[in-house]
């Protein structure tokens, strides 16, 4: 192989691609886009867009009506006096959102309440409800029990659970687990986009450039092997500038807005600090993500891109237009999909079976090993053989690809099937 051509296709695809609209303004927009996208979360988080729903309360028992509006005052009103029927037509007539027929048999647990509503109702509000009777029937129950208000207190009171990790060497830190599945799920879910999108950007420009006859020109003057390789770099050299840029600018972005967002999350903590009673929020940081898994999400990556990015290189060279793709893309979808649905249970279970299986398979490692990785510590050796595995399988693919690559460049006008790809691959 000749390294100087390699480094001149490599060149070539990098200034091209580099160089075009579509990489710029992707590059400066999409980073204030995902933080758009995360200030509008908050936002619909905390932001009241609609009144508060009203329930009338039919209060059979005396008793639960008066403690349930003390919880939630706008929500709830007292019609207790009022004939079902008449409860019953202001609903239907949306002068209510529902009703709640409520007796002794509730308080004594021998049926449960019903909500009888009109029109649509979200589960927030039901689960909502659901709460304050719950919370409402308790304290009768306790009140009609005559507790004392020692035994209240222990009866209300939560405990909270504080994790620390222990580390090969002995020594205790600080655990972080539920923020690094978060963090470990996001990674995977961007290597996940990232090998279909960098991946189609090879294989779209191999299709340009077959439909365009430039790679007759370009394949009489380098080996196929040299040409696929050169572009394989190109557009990895492409991807890892990308996301480096988008990293520094995301944080950038993050930096210069986090006085702002503490000022909002302040103020909406305050308004809701009823609906958030019972959470425990003392203590709560976002730690810093380790360069260990910074590192690992690259290198996991880069080796992912080249294992599959010579698969779609391969296919772009057996079609005519990308329309023609559909059907040979599938062996290539089956396994990233594969890949990204065990990422799910690599979240829950680290080191179960099929999370190990999941992160040493060469075609799903690349998701499976970095979410492994952000979550705990994975043995060395399972490290060291998931990257050995997925070396040898992207020089088997790059193989298996270039030779389909120098017979399915030169053909045109057919549709290349599984088994032309097979025959291309004999060829010698």
């Amino acid at each position: 192989m000749n390294f100087r051509q390699v480094f001149l296709v490599l060149k070539r695809e990098f200034m091209t691609r580099a160089k075009s609209k579509a990489f710029i303004i992707s590059t400066l927009l999409i980073p204030f886009g995902f933080v758009a996208y995360l200030a509008l979360i908050i936002g619909i988080q905390f932001w009241e867009s609609q009144p508060e729903r009203q329930i009338a309360l039919v209060d059979q028992s005396g008793v639960l009506a008066e403690r349930i509006i003390q919880l939630n005052e706008e929500r709830y009103i007292d019609l207790s006096a009022e004939e079902i029927e008449s409860v019953r037509e202001d609903v239907m007539n949306h002068n209510l959102d529902g009703y709640i027929v409520l007796g002794e048999e509730h308080i004594l647990g021998e049926t449960r309440p019903e909500l009888i509503y009109s029109g649509s109702i979200s589960i927030t509000l039901i689960s909502g409800i659901r709460s304050d009777l719950r919370e409402a029937i308790r304290e009768e129950r306790l009140a009609r029990a005559e507790v004392t208000r020692e035994v209240r207190e222990i009866f209300e009171s939560t405990v909270s659970l504080e994790s620390r990790k222990l580390t090969v060497t002995g020594e205790e830190e600080e655990d972080h687990a539920e923020f690094y599945s978060i963090v470990g799920m996001l990674l995977g879910v961007v290597i996940f986009t990232a090998l279909f999108m960098y991946g189609s950007i090879i294989m779209r420009g191999v299709i340009e450039e077959k439909s365009n006859r430039i790679i007759e020109v370009i394949a009489s003057s380098i080996k196929p092997i040299e040409l696929l390789t050169g572009k394989i770099l190109g557009i990895t050299a492409l991807a890892v500038t990308q996301f480096v840029i988008w990293t520094g600018l995301i944080v950038a972005i993050s930096m210069a807005a986090a006085p702002i967002a503490a000022l909002i999350a302040g103020d909406a903590a305050t308004a809701g600090a009823a609906e958030m009673e019972g959470i425990d929020m003392a203590g709560f940081e976002i730690p810093a993500i380790p360069l260990s898994i910074l590192v690992a999400f690259f290198f996991f990556f880069v080796l992912g891109y080249f294992l599959y990015s010579a698969l779609f290189a391969a296919i772009g060279s057996a079609v005519d237009s990308e329309s023609d793709t559909q059907m040979l893309m599938m062996p290539v979808f089956i396994p990233i999909f594969i890949g990204f649905m065990l990422n799910f249970e690599v979240i829950q279970n680290p080191d179960s079976v099929l999370s190990v299986i999941g992160s040493l398979i060469p075609f799903t490692s690349p998701i499976n090993m970095v979410s492994r990785i952000a979550i705990g510590t994975v043995p060395a050796w399972q490290l060291i053989v998931s990257v050995l595995l997925l070396l040898l399988t992207i020089l088997g693919t790059m193989m298996l690809s270039a030779r389909i690559y120098r017979v399915g460049i030169l053909q045109y006008g057919s549709k290349a099937g599984f088994k032309d790809l097979a025959r291309w691959f004999r060829q010698k």
